[in-house]
């Protein structure tokens, strides 16, 4: 009995044993604890709704200026762990950040940001009341959570808490249709989190920790087999659904549609790509071979989420559902990335350049490494470029249904003539949604046709072109109805204080029409046309943060203090 309990407390030891925490460690759960603090204090002022904004604002601001520093650090010193506990990895829970996490958290606090600034001005007083900022910094801080989390039941936790804050915002209002699309939304993502509570008991049951780079290295010892790859299709099928992938994205359309134009920005920039944040995380770094067994399966899910999106653009009346369905193609574009095969079927010329057998297979292989890298830099990148403009399209179509007193495409028009600046923020927007030169959305695309090609999968690249082409249409089609004909004659013949109560009756706005509104468009304007105009710098950490989920031994270093 002395000896066992001398073995449990050298184990004890063992676990506790570390190496101290420097100041700049707390870095890496910083923007976790800036989002829970402020949402604290956010919930003591919920009677003073004046004074809301201009706590909720810096908190934001901080926020964001929390992640570019732990993105510099990342970038310049790699992959950051903080132990929580002083307990040794794999016995703690580790929040980790490697550069594709930091990129993540960093573009999610800039679009907080600007949707918080949009909400001074969008959000009335009643709605600050019913917890407006605080469900967002709740929100927020979960997402956050989830990008810089080492462990996957904190992982789960941390979807948890970004499905309450969600869950608040989409209500907000109390009106009948919100509270129907909130049911939706309810009862789908209980699905998908069932899912994953599921597999995460499963995969503790298999390997015994739930450390991701602890799993990712007894994985990669393992042999594959029915077991793991079940395990496999369990978290594709939860993460599918949360990032709203066919065929289990039709609660998408039915819910985004509900809430407030600012709300509805936040669950398209965010929400979904979360999910596929998860995606990448799981499948590709911890399950490589399964995911490779895997990648015909979700390229066919990518080809038909794609086809979905823009048949499903196409068919809308309604400036949000239509861009609903938008959101839908830009996840199967993204997934068209995570699809691809880890060796090239065929690689012809490759072959016949090689001098002998054995350089032409080593040759072949790292081609066929940097293929797999091109193709999930370019889902990265257009991943957080979809956050940005899928942000700043609905931020702007909330403009432009207040403007016109209505977001039916049929009652809008002449918003060219009276809102030259507002129009051509659209524009922006709609040419880098659909993949035009020389915005954001281009370069990604580039990339994925590229690799899907040299992949051996030309169909996949005819997808990404095919789908591309059809929010191309979708997108003139609603820049013609809502921007550029003359307003309606109906509506122009109209009386203008009757089209603003009816306005304010639908979004209970104080008026996103105000210049404040225009802040945070214009910001995003701002990373589009950079990150379109010269993409080097954001090719760079993309192309760097897919280069360390498919080789992680910087990330496993971090967390064991040199890796094994």
């Amino acid at each position: 009995m002395a000896v066992e309990s001398s073995h449990v407390a050298g184990l004890k030891a063992e676990a506790m044993a570390s190496a101290g925490l420097n100041a700049s460690d707390y870095l890496v759960v910083l923007p976790v604890a800036v989002c829970f603090l402020f949402g604290a204090g956010l919930l003591m002022l919920r009677k003073r709704t004046d004074w809301q904004p201009y706590f909720a604002i810096p908190g934001l601001v901080l926020l964001f200026v929390v992640d570019v520093a732990l993105l510099l650090k990342v970038a310049a010193e790699g992959p950051q762990t903080m132990m929580m506990g002083g307990w040794k990895a794999p016995f703690g829970i580790a929040f980790t950040v490697d550069l594709m996490g930091a990129l993540f958290a960093t573009v999610a606090g800039f679009v907080a940001l600007c949707c918080g600034i949009y909400a001074a001005a969008a959000i009335s007083k009643g709605e600050r009341r019913y917890g407006f900022y605080p469900f967002l910094f709740l929100m927020i801080g979960g997402v956050s959570g989830a990008f810089l989390t080492g462990d996957v039941f904190n992982l789960y936790v941390w979807f948890e808490v970004l499905l309450i804050g969600s869950f608040g915002l989409l209500i907000l209002g109390s009106e009948h249709e919100q509270l129907d699309g909130a049911t939706k939304y309810c009862f789908l993502n209980l699905v998908g989190t069932t899912l994953f509570l599921i597999a995460t008991g499963y995969l503790y049951g298999i390997f015994g920790t739930l450390n991701m780079a602890d799993i990712a290295q007894k994985a990669a010892t393992m042999k594959s087999d029915g077991v793991i790859t079940t395990l496999a299709v369990l978290y594709l099928v939860s993460f599918a659904m949360k990032a709203a992938a066919f065929p289990l994205n039709y609660w998408l359309p039915a819910s985004y549609h509900t809430p407030r134009f600012v709300v509805s920005a936040l669950f398209a920039g965010l929400l979904t790509k979360v999910g596929i944040y998860a995606m990448i995380r799981i499948l590709m770094m911890l399950f490589p071979p399964e995911r490779a067994a895997m990648a015909p399966l979700i390229a066919w899910i990518a080809g038909l989420t794609m086809l979905v999106g823009g048949f499903g653009a196409l068919a809308q009346t309604d400036l949000r559902r239509l861009l609903n369905y938008i959101v839908i193609a830009g996840i199967g574009t993204i997934l068209a990335g995570i699809a691809l095969p880890p060796v090239a079927a065929s690689m012809p010329a490759l072959l016949t350049a090689a001098t002998d057998a054995a350089a032409g297979v080593a040759a072949s292989a790292d081609k066929a490494s940097q293929v797999l890298q091109t193709g999930l830099s370019g889902a990265i990148y257009y991943a957080l470029h979809s956050i940005v403009v899928m942000t700043g399209l609905y931020l702007a179509a909330g403009v432009a249904a207040y403007l016109n007193g209505s977001s039916s495409l049929a009652e809008m028009g002449g918003l060219w003539r009276r809102h030259p600046m507002l129009a051509a923020i659209m524009l922006v927007f709609l040419f880098s949604v659909s993949g035009l030169p020389p915005f954001s959305g281009f370069w990604p695309k580039v990339a994925l046709v590229r690799a899907s090609i040299a992949a051996d999968m030309p169909w996949l690249a005819a997808a990404v072109l095919f789908s591309g082409f059809l929010i191309t249409v979708a997108s003139a089609r609603l820049f013609a109805l809502a921007f550029w004909r003359p307003l309606p004659a109906a509506q122009a013949a109209g009386d203008e204080a009757e089209a603003k109560r009816v306005a304010g009756e639908m979004f209970q706005a104080a008026g996103p029409d105000k210049p404040l509104s225009l802040i945070p468009l214009l910001a995003l304007v701002a990373f589009v046309v950079a990150a379109g105009v010269w993409p080097e710098w954001l090719a760079r950490l993309t192309d760097g943060a897919a280069a360390g989920v498919l080789d992680p031994t910087a990330y496993f270093s971090s967390v064991f203090g040199g890796g094994s």
